[in-house]
């Protein structure tokens, strides 16, 4: 019984990974030892699985892909994930600026941390590195944090969050947030259990848990310092997405009104970034959580790099 616990509460610790931009759910599960594990689990999900599940051969099925290991690592995930989105929808309400102001700190930490550990910098790792850097950049400028709730859109945005299980150093709620839609399918859907949004969303991750274990894992085999200079870069090249200091840029109708979707809500277009005019508290207190998210992230990897000796 202690084992299924310990279990249920790592897949709470990836899971609360999950919904936090820049901590990746696949560098909790390196820190608490379930990671390879969770790999193998995952590449096991394969035509012999398919085949037993369909002659009923339930026991076997289960065996072959470690089924209690999932469900309670996967269970914890997704209670994590519940209970951190409440929380988030009340923090960016009322604190928007100290959020972003953390999430900062803890990107700004993981492009050090996750550069790092490229052993060596040749040609091709500087070039996928800028190609990193300019596919953030790029995404930055053109759909600066513009929802968007086409159905194609969340299968891929399940797609691209479910990467932060199978790549340690890539948050997936991250990188929704440069997509446009973290606060659409993190807070909004999830607390109000939006199934037109989820379902797209999960069906995505599972397609992406499924197809990608496999792909991934041979990549970072292969080439594994260029694919993590391109995440550096990546990050890097992202921050400006999380600054803290923005308005809100509503998206008008030829009539120059604020367009407004089919549940009241107004649709945004794009985030204004500015520097704070004066050092008050608000600023003061904005740093010292960048701070405490970059400290965050080091001790994260402080644990990691202990757990690994």
């Amino acid at each position: 019984m202690k084992k299924y616990i310990v279990l249920f509460l790592k897949g709470i610790g990836i899971g609360a990974a999950n919904v936090i931009p820049g901590v990746s759910g696949g560098t909790i599960a390196l820190i608490t030892g379930i990671f390879e594990k969770l790999i193998n689990s995952l590449k096991s999900i394969d035509i012999t699985a398919f085949r037993l599940l369909i002659k009923g051969e339930f026991r076997k099925f289960s065996k072959h892909v470690n089924l209690d290991f999932l469900l309670l690592v996967f269970g914890g995930v997704f209670v994590s994930i519940l209970t951190f989105a409440r929380l988030f929808e009340f923090l960016f309400l009322d604190y928007p600026v100290f959020v972003w102001s953390y999430f900062f700190g803890l990107i700004l930490a993981s492009v050090y941390f996750v550069g790092k550990t490229v052993h060596k910098y040749t040609l091709p790792v500087i070039l996928t590195f800028l190609i990193g850097v300019s596919l953030a950049l790029i995404i930055t400028f053109l759909s600066p944090g513009s929802e968007n709730d086409n159905i194609w859109y969340l299968f891929l945005c399940g797609i691209v969050a479910v990467c932060s299980m199978i790549l340690p150093g890539l948050s997936g709620s991250f990188v929704l947030i440069l997509m446009g839609n973290y606060e659409l399918v993190f807070i909004e859907a999830v607390n109000n259990m939006d199934m037109t949004i989820l379902l797209p969303v999960v069906i995505g991750a599972i397609f992406g848990l499924i197809a990608f274990s496999h792909a991934l894992s041979w990549i970072l085999r292969k080439y594994k310092d260029q694919t993590i200079s391109l995440l550096t870069g990546f990050i890097l090249g992202s921050l400006l997405t999380l600054w803290p200091w923005k308005r809100v840029v509503y998206q008008l109708d030829s009539m120059g009104e604020i367009v407004v979707k089919t549940d009241g809500t107004q649709v945004i277009q794009a985030y204004e970034r500015f520097f704070p005019q004066s050092f008050n508290t608000e600023v003061i207190l904005a740093l010292v959580l960048m701070l405490a998210g970059f400290l965050t992230i080091t001790l994260l990897e402080k644990i990691a790099v202990k757990e690994h000796r």
